[in-house]
């Protein structure tokens, strides 16, 4: 993957600046290495590798190195089959780098590109709380984070509708949902506009 293929939004509203690329890391020793406060995610040499059938390594990732500040949104271009998704679940701790150091605040939400790999509850409402169960939170606390994350996305009127009964585009809509209303400090998206016609893309 080319690093400079990562941008900056900064607050959700500033048009995105110009490529950026990072510097080599000067830490080489993963016991010391601490994320910075003010820092969301920061990255030393990654690198990611599978076995073919054949028996040989395959670079997926190699030498990926940068940090990205808290509060920021950040973008991740590049042409299919680049490795942009598998950086995005090594970030979520859903795979493992080969080798390199990683660090990313918690707690982290990952949203999946297709969301029906994600959405498995039987209504909207359902599926946005399930992942709150692992929070010490009182029915109403829950409830109130469910109907914040929707109206967010635009469902709150789709509380009580059936996950099968709802287009690609609204499943993905529940899937940031329920990221969402778990407050992470992290938010993962892969292809987050995937199942949106051209009007959300837009909106959103």
């Amino acid at each position: 993957m080319n690093q400079s293929s990562l941008i900056t939004s900064s607050a959700f509203k500033v048009p995105l600046a110009p490529w950026v690329s990072f510097p080599k890391p000067q830490i080489s020793n993963s016991r010391s290495f601490e994320l910075h406060k003010d820092l969301a995610i920061e990255c030393k040499n990654l690198n990611y590798s599978i076995t073919t059938r054949n028996g040989n390594w395959k670079h997926i990732l190699k030498g990926c190195s940068f940090r990205i500040p808290s509060g920021e949104l950040w973008m991740l271009l590049g042409p299919n089959a680049s490795g942009k998704s598998t950086l995005l679940k090594i970030l979520a701790g859903l795979l493992n780098p080969t080798d390199g150091f990683l660090q990313v605040k918690k707690p982290r939400s990952f949203v999946f590109q297709n969301p029906d790999h994600q959405v498995v509850m039987p209504t909207v409402k359902d599926d946005v709380a399930f992942g709150l169960s692992k929070f010490n939170l009182t029915r109403d606390e829950i409830r109130d984070k469910v109907e914040k994350a929707l109206v967010a996305v635009g469902m709150h009127n789709y509380l009580q509708r059936p996950i099968q009964t709802l287009s690609g585009g609204q499943k993905q809509r529940v899937a940031i949902a329920g990221a969402l209303a778990e407050t992470c400090k992290v938010l993962l998206l892969d292809e987050l506009t995937t199942f949106l016609d051209e009007t959300d893309q837009v909106s959103n």
